[in-house]
């Protein structure tokens, strides 16, 4: 972070509220002129503190609104076995994040499915046909309080 100063970090931020914003809209929302912005966001983009522009999609209006939080046991635990189930989990459409956790748990994920028959259709076909995993600890979410997209900078 000590290579980046109060107008990068406004750059940051304001891109985190619209990713969609011209280089001259961006350049007017953080004050400052467009040669100088369109210069800082690609060296931004291209130092890797902007990994990339996405749209956020409505999970609901897409039949993907039953989300799940599934805590993951793997049998046990070393780099090579690690690793498949990390390559198998990134070629698993369904899962959207994955984190390797301390805890009772290896793994948590967080999928998205149209119901609850979807999701154990993903249970049975997909994670219980990795041979590391030991256990599923399933959290189905009720509602959603908070989803805040970006980093408080």
């Amino acid at each position: 972070m000590d290579t980046l100063d109060k107008t990068d970090l406004n750059i940051l931020r304001t891109l985190q509220e619209n990713g969609r914003l011209s280089t001259k809209e961006l350049a007017k929302a953080v004050n400052l002129s467009s040669t100088p912005v369109f210069e800082r966001t690609k060296r931004l983009e291209k130092s890797g503190y902007i990994k990339k522009y996405i749209a956020v999609l409505d999970a609901e209006k897409l039949n993907r609104g039953f989300v799940v939080f599934c805590n993951v046991k793997l049998r046990r635990m070393n780099q090579d076995i690690a690793l498949d189930f990390a390559r198998r989990i990134q070629d698993i459409p369904q899962v959207t994040e994955c984190y390797n956790i301390s805890g009772n748990f290896d793994y948590m994920l967080k999928i998205y499915a149209a119901d609850m028959k979807q999701y154990q259709e993903f249970l049975l076909n997909e994670l219980g046909a990795i041979e590391s995993v030991a256990s599923i600890e399933s959290t189905f979410v009720m509602s959603e309080v908070k989803h805040q997209f970006g980093i408080n900078l």
